[in-house]
């Protein structure tokens, strides 16, 4: 959520640069609201010091025996009450649409990111390893596992609907395979591991900026009043909501499992077929909390711990840094870390590493005190897959397939999966 006490006082350029991400943006009803909340709040103490001087005159009248002027006084403070009570209601009203406008509104773009309304519009970094050369013709993952008998969809599909995955037999052990080599991999890395709730509060969906904007979007447990996770960002981030931490603490770095759940609303294309983009997939999630002055450079570290990920695996990748237009609502910077897929010949999103700045940090109350004793700052919170696995899971399949129906895993992997070679 952004400061409304930052957009009065820079309303133009906090403006401008919203619109970078989308030209409608208009901080209009956001002022007014505010001045109609100030104004009330102002009447309101007005009146309420109205009240107690005139407590102080009716005792006096009593005790001087004027008790009609003291009734009278009584009478009319009866109405300031009354006057108070109604602008209480009106003061609720006005804060409750005024914070409703802010928490759909993104956060303000780092002047680093480029300036487009086209997602295509992205900066390559850098790339990584080589793209892999085939001499035979690269099988789809989906067709391959099925051959291998790794994966069953239908089966899967019977179970709980189409997009729910079901890994068998070597598959299933190449995904588990996945999730501890990730999860040993950035223990190394300095990070804390945390096994959390899969479900979360409409409290904490709202401090990670899933809701309201994206209720639609996430499984909701109605008789609970619960949600599923849509990734692990959303509840790690409410790892110290309502909390003030030291500065010495930070930063803390945290690698997260979960499984996660995504509705992805509407029907998938042949690109995105078997394990590209489904409603459940496994993940493990680095979040930080830093504070102000070094949240950009964690980010870039953040982004070498998860590239060094898909290093490990010999995987081709590439960093882009992506246009205004396509970063999610709570980001101020994010860089995509894109895989090859061979079978469609392109790349597609393994990682978004994210500076969030203090926009969920505003949502939780989650402080830090930059010395002791001194007054508590909001942290900045960045987060990064680190990885999901379902593509990477796509991606090992198809580099590594052989002519003769086997998969050569990578050589780092192959403790993790219990073999060298994944046969018919």
């Amino acid at each position: 959520m952004l400061d409304i006490k930052a957009i009065r006082e820079n309303t133009e350029e906090i403006e401008r640069r919203l619109q970078t991400r989308d030209p409608n943006v208009s901080l209009q009803e956001v002022l007014d609201l505010d001045e109609q909340r100030r104004n009330i709040i102002n009447e309101v103490e007005q009146l309420k010091a109205k009240r107690n001087d005139v407590s102080g005159n009716v005792g006096t009248l009593k005790r001087e025996g004027k008790h009609d002027e003291a009734e009278a006084l009584i009478k009319e403070m009866g109405e300031v009450a009354d006057q108070i009570k109604e602008l209480d209601n009106q003061q609720r009203d006005v804060e409750e649409k005024l914070n409703d406008i802010l928490s759909i509104l993104p956060n303000i773009p780092d002047d680093s990111v480029p300036v487009s309304m086209e997602k295509t519009d992205y900066v390559v970094i850098r790339e990584h390893d080589e793209k892999p050369t085939f001499d035979f013709e690269v099988e789809h993952h989906l067709d391959f596992c099925e051959k291998l008998d790794m994966l069953d969809f239908p089966r899967g599909a019977s179970i709980a609907g189409s997009r729910f995955p079901l890994y068998k037999g070597w598959g299933a052990r190449l995904e588990m395979g996945l999730i501890q080599f990730f999860w040993n991999f950035h223990a190394d890395k300095g990070y804390t591991h945390i096994f959390p709730p899969y479900l979360g509060t409409a409290e904490s969906m709202y401090v990670a900026s899933q809701l309201p904007k994206f209720k639609d979007d996430v499984y909701y447990i109605e008789k609970d009043d619960l949600y599923l996770n849509p990734t692990s960002e959303t509840v790690i981030c409410n790892l110290h909501r309502e909390e003030i931490l030291e500065a010495d603490q930070l930063p803390l770095k945290y690698a997260a499992f979960t499984t996660c759940f995504r509705r992805e609303a509407g029907a998938a294309g042949e690109e995105e077929r078997g394990l590209i983009r489904m409603h459940q997939f496994n993940k493990v999630e680095l979040f930080k909390f830093t504070s102000a002055e070094t949240s950009f450079d964690e980010l870039e570290s953040l982004i070498v711990d998860a590239e060094a990920v898909l290093t490990a695996l010999g995987l081709h990748h590439r960093l882009v840094l992506l246009p205004t237009s396509d970063m999610a609502g709570q980001s101020v910077k994010t860089y995509d870390i894109e895989m090859w897929i061979p079978s469609q010949n392109r790349y597609y999103e393994v990682s978004s590493c994210s500076n969030c700045t203090d926009y969920q940090a505003r949502r939780g109350n989650i402080r830090y005190r930059p010395e002791p004793k001194a007054k508590p700052e909001f942290v900045h919170t960045l987060n990064g897959s680190g990885l999901a696995t379902s593509r990477v899971f796509a991606a090992i399949v198809e580099t590594y397939q052989q002519p003769d129906g086997t998969i050569h895993l990578p050589e780092a992997l192959q403790p993790y999966v219990g073999t060298d070679v994944i046969r018919p």
